[in-house]
C-alpha cells in the first residue's frame, strides 16, 4: 500500500480552503482580534494571503486576495491530484 500524495495535496487545499472562508467570514463581524479562534485563523491563513497581498491591490475597500488564494488552491489541489 502506497501513499496517494495527490490525494493528501488535494485535501490539505480543500481544509485551507475551507480556512480562509471561515476568516473571511469572521472579518465581516466585529471580534476581538486576540480571540483564540482568530488568532489561529490569521496563523494559519497569513503565510498564504500576505504574498498575495503583496501583487494583488485592493478593489476600493475590497480586500479579494481570499478569493484568489482560494482559486490558486483549487488549481493545486487538482493538477496535484491529476499528476501524483
Amino acid at each position: 500500500m502506497t501513499f496517494d500524495w495527490g490525494y493528501f495535496i488535494y485535501i490539505l487545499c480543500w481544509v485551507l480552503t475551507v480556512i480562509i472562508v471561515l476568516r473571511a467570514v469572521v472579518s465581516w463581524f466585529t471580534v476581538n482580534p486576540s480571540n483564540p479562534f482568530v488568532v489561529i485563523l490569521n496563523r494559519i491563513t497569513e503565510p498564504i494571503l500576505m504574498p498575495l497581498r503583496r501583487i494583488v491591490p485592493k478593489i476600493g475597500m475590497l480586500d479579494i486576495t481570499p478569493v484568489i488564494a482560494i482559486a490558486l488552491l483549487f488549481i493545486i489541489g487538482k493538477v496535484a491530484r491529476w499528476l501524483l
